[in-house]
């Protein structure tokens, strides 16, 4: 194979038309990780975790919409606001069996409050009514062990 150098950069009106940065009509999901630090520790647990310790918790957060007109489904940066607003503002450095709701703080209970939470601010930003949404979140405890939640498995009446 063989590399070249650009000699030109590509530039809107003369190389490519406004209406072709739009290339499809598809939903697509956009993933974002952040880390964040908290302690807590676990009730009714005979284990480890029954005392107070702490994590570097990081979050995976999955969402879709569909493309606007120039391409972009899920800006990452609208992601990180939402992401610093509705959790690393209220979980960061906090112990939380204080700041969460009533709760075991395991990582099954915590990752749904985060979708709750989430949910709520794309809701308040108007992002849901433009297509947005959540589809996954996945909230690591350890590097390797997490607990997942899916957009499925948010319908209020699936027992």
């Amino acid at each position: 194979m063989t590399y070249k150098i650009p000699t030109d950069v590509q530039i809107l009106g003369r190389d490519i038309k406004s209406e072709q940065l739009k290339y499809h009509n598809k939903r697509v999901a956009v993933c974002k990780e952040f880390t964040f630090d908290a302690a807590h520790h676990l009730h009714c647990y005979d284990g480890k975790c029954k005392n107070l310790h702490g994590h570097t918790y990081k979050l995976v957060i999955t969402m879709s919409g569909f493309v606007n007109s120039i391409g972009i489904a899920v800006d990452f940066g609208e992601i990180k606001e939402i992401f610093k607003s509705a959790i690393d503002s209220k979980l960061d450095h906090q112990y939380l069996n204080e700041v969460l709701p009533p709760m075991n703080t395991t990582a099954e209970n915590m990752v749904v409050w985060i979708w709750e939470q989430i949910d709520l601010e794309l809701n308040d930003r108007g992002l849901t009514e433009q297509g947005h949404r959540l589809e996954e979140l996945k909230l690591y405890e350890t590097p390797t062990s997490y607990a997942v939640m899916k957009r499925e498995w948010m319908v209020e009446d699936d027992v």
